[in-house]
């Protein structure tokens, strides 16, 4: 939701009947899907280049998919939800079907079961070539999507969709993608993917954030609606900030105290990126005097942009590693 200029429900524009495809793209969100498969792309490069694992293309594309099936058959059934409880009013500029009446509640769960379905079945073929510890993480990545908006007791709604988050979209994913490729668990995929996992939940809490005041109307508690607006600038600081200091942290105990394996000088590449970062949250300490009036409204979409650009720079320094090791 963003708070801006209201309007109704239902799309009262002049202005063409989309087609089958456009409304589906704007139901299914794939321009989100970079906030979930980026762990997949890390925690699958770092298998190969840390694990010693043999590449397997084929298991990739699986997890790959499986993921992305999954977030977006969650997405759409939070589309549900969220309507029918009368949180959706807006329409958005780049998703909202529902709202729009492009598509009914109804085509939405149909599309929201198809895609869990797909991305189920993606998991249980995993499963029938690496085993238990592939099951194991892909059922409480299921049941977190499902719950997220859904049952007794919703993990947006109850001030838990940071957590969620930051397990799905983060440690699971790179988790997951790591046993596929090595076949075994460890805690590193989980620890490295820490400083991501804190980004994405930086895009969730962005929108939170901005979207207190309807939330609490709503009845809808967050970890946004929780602490309030000044903590919750406080909160967005420390996600943008903290996963350079967790790198930081993890260099310095991998190379000073021993711990293997040992996290590559090569991640301070990350720090390029930091800009951006103070960028971010100069907008939002300026939320209402903001320079351009969307600056604000905008801070998730954006937020998204710096988790993108961070994953790309972690995958690259895992790359930029295993190159210098073989030269050298």
């Amino acid at each position: 939701m963003h708070q801006k200029e209201q309007k109704e429900p239902r799309s009262t524009d002049a202005e063409q009947t989309p087609s089958f495809f456009q409304k589906w793209q704007v139901a299914t969100r794939p321009f989100a899907l970079p906030a979930s498969t980026m762990s997949v792309v890390f925690g699958t490069v770092l298998a190969v280049t840390i694990g010693g694992a043999d590449f397997d293309a084929g298991l990739f594309l699986a997890a790959f998919f499986g993921m992305a099936f999954l977030h977006t058959g969650s997405n759409l059934l939070n589309d549900v939800f969220d309507f029918k409880k009368g949180l959706d009013k807006q329409v958005n500029p780049v998703s909202g079907a529902v709202v729009r009446g492009w598509i009914t509640p109804g085509e939405a769960l149909k599309g929201s079961t198809l895609f869990l379905a797909a991305g189920t079945l993606i998991g249980l073929y995993l499963v029938s070539r690496i085993g238990a510890p592939v099951f194991w993480i892909g059922l409480v990545g299921v049941l977190i999507g499902i719950l997220y908006t859904w049952g007794p007791l919703p993990l947006k709604f109850n001030a838990l969709g940071d957590l969620a988050v930051f397990l799905n979209f983060g440690l699971l994913g790179s988790l997951g993608a790591w046993t596929v490729q090595t076949g075994s668990l460890a805690w590193t995929p989980a620890i490295w993917a820490v400083p991501m996992s804190l980004l994405v939940v930086g895009i969730l809490h962005a929108n939170n954030w901005r979207d207190i005041k309807p939330d609490k109307s709503g009845g809808i508690q967050t970890v946004a609606s929780v602490l309030g607006d000044g903590r919750s600038e406080a909160y967005y600081r420390f996600l943008l900030l903290f996963p350079f200091a967790f790198i930081l942290l993890v260099i310095m105990l991998s190379w000073a105290d021993g711990l293997r394996p040992r996290m590559p000088l090569t991640f301070l590449i990350t720090f390029i990126v930091i800009p951006k970062a103070l960028t971010l949250i100069k907008k939002g300490k300026k939320r209402f005097t903001p320079d351009q009036p969307q600056d604000f409204i905008a801070l998730d979409g954006e937020t998204a942009q710096l988790n993108l650009l961070f994953g790309i720079l972690c995958t690259a320094a895992l790359g930029l590693d295993a190159l210098l090791t073989a030269v050298i």
